[in-house]
């Protein structure tokens, strides 16, 4: 599987990014698709993810701000990401796995994306 995002870049402080990540190769159609970003210093934490069906799950930092979508068709996901905060800068990696216990075998993961908000 291999997972390749763009839309990454530098933007003010209460500006807006989008985000996208193509999945290619062994794709199922029940994968879990998202985000989890890493900023310096820091662990990778969940920003979010999307369920085949449309669930969603946010990390709670990234809430009202961020909306993940996804398209089935075309094996994308997507991150809107509004009212940027300086804070919000770090790398994003896309990720695809399955469900439970699944996830120890099918856990992929991108190259990461860098966004630098600026104060």
């Amino acid at each position: 599987v291999q997972l390749q995002a763009s839309g990454g870049g530098v933007v003010q402080a209460g500006g807006s990014l989008r985000l996208s990540c193509g999945a290619s190769g062994k794709i199922f159609s029940t994968i879990v698709m998202g985000w989890y970003r890493q900023a310096p210093g820091n662990q990778r934490e969940l920003v979010a993810e999307c369920s085949s069906g449309g669930s969603t799950e946010y990390g709670d930092s990234v809430k009202g701000r961020f909306t993940i979508s996804r398209d089935n068709a075309k094996n994308t996901v997507y991150l809107q990401m509004n009212s940027l905060k300086p804070e919000d800068t770090a790398v994003y990696y896309c990720n695809a796995h399955a469900s439970g216990i699944l996830r120890h075998v099918y856990d992929y993961w991108g190259q990461g994306t860098l966004v630098t908000v600026s104060s």
